[in-house]
């Protein structure tokens, strides 16, 4: 598997360093951040979200969307808690979102269940003091992967200004030759619906689309091929590469207000004005 560029685990080599450390800072957020845990938007296996609320009054709120990543078929919104951590300190609601995991279910049901998340949002987050109309996402890996599927051309609105997609996977055909060809087997029904790169998305977005200067060649040849996409689309696309990150450092920093990478997603959310 060292030769296969999606096999994270042999690309990154303190892989379970940063894991642990991600794990812990998600329990600290679960501990010292205001929040509503384990909402159900479904009532299929893994649907129910998280809320986390910055200091002080709660109206009209800018709302941000998190979908973690695991090549569909790991992790849970409790592992990624800490991205609360940024969010949080730009002033905007947190809502971490879980899903269930393949090859359980398929990705159908998967991208199906990000935007009934993302429904459930729009639609009650005013009764938790957050604006809909304020609404952006972000995702790492297969969760950038089904953001993407929130910002297509027929998406209901309100629908999210602003994606943050961060180490994200765009071409799913790939990875049919890749070692997830025995965890998840990816079908060709599959790859033809849910590629990314074979959407028509929505020109009032902004996309950035955001990726370590280390990932794999891969990441960054679909990170290019997406942004040209966008571009064609006359969606507004703004690419960012983190310096000396790969793919597992990068998502690390994300919820870390103190790094490049978390100052960057802050921004965006700071950046987010009312209609």
């Amino acid at each position: 598997m060292d030769g296969d560029p999606f096999h994270i685990r042999s690309h990154v080599e303190n892989f379970d360093d940063i894991v642990g450390d991600i794990v812990r800072r998600s329990a600290a957020a679960r501990r010292d951040i205001p929040m509503i845990g384990d909402i159900r938007y479904g009532e299929g296996p893994g649907e129910t979200l998280d809320l986390f609320f910055p200091q002080g009054p709660r109206r009209n709120l800018p709302v941000h969307l998190f979908i973690h990543g695991g090549y569909w078929r790991m992790f849970s919104k409790r592992d990624y808690s800490y991205i609360a951590q940024a969010i949080t300190a730009a002033g905007a609601i947190a809502v971490i979102i879980d899903y269930a995991l393949m090859p359980t279910v398929r990705l159908e049901v998967l991208v199906d269940q990000t935007r009934q998340a993302a429904r459930w949002v729009t639609d009650t987050i005013a009764s938790h003091g957050g604006d809909p109309h304020r609404l952006s996402v972000s995702g790492h890996s297969a969760g950038a992967h089904l953001a993407s599927f929130l910002l297509h051309e027929d998406r209901p609105h309100p629908g999210a200004k602003t994606a943050f997609l961060l180490g994200g996977l765009y071409d799913l055909k790939p990875l049919q030759s890749s070692f997830l060809a025995a965890e998840i087997g990816l079908t060709d029904e599959e790859v033809r619906r849910f590629t990314p790169l074979m959407q028509a998305y929505d020109p009032a977005c902004e996309v950035i689309l955001a990726i370590g200067a280390d990932e794999t060649p891969p990441f960054h040849d679909q990170a290019r091929q997406f942004a040209k996409l966008l571009q064609s689309q006359t969606v507004k696309v703004r690419s960012l590469s983190f310096t000396g990150q790969n793919h597992m450092s990068s998502v690390q920093g994300l919820g870390i207000p103190g790094t490049e990478i978390g100052q960057s997603l802050m921004m965006v959310l700071k950046q987010i004005e009312p209609d």
